[in-house]
């Protein structure tokens, strides 16, 4: 009998996607002449593409509800601190 082979769901590539974005950046400023926080920042920058993705293009909750916004906020927050930290 075979071994079951994991089945990931859209969101679930997404996350993988983002997490990804956010080690190859980290990688990027660890093992290059890149900074770190540089390198975290562009990381960021990419899974941004992810989370808008997941956020406004497609919502698992409807476009309209505050918590997407909320969400949206959120994470736009974290990437401008992110990239204010890193300059």
């Amino acid at each position: 009998m075979l071994p079951a082979t994991p089945h990931f769901e859209y969101y679930d590539k997404l996350l993988v996607a983002i997490v990804g974005s956010l080690a190859l950046g980290a990688i990027i400023g660890l093992a290059t002449s890149v900074a770190f926080l540089t390198g975290l920042a562009g990381g960021a920058a990419l899974a941004t593409v992810f989370v808008y993705d997941a956020i406004v293009r497609n919502p698992p909750i409807p476009p309209s509800s505050t918590r997407a916004k909320a969400a949206a906020v959120v994470w736009h927050a974290f990437l401008v601190a992110t990239i204010g930290a890193a300059i």
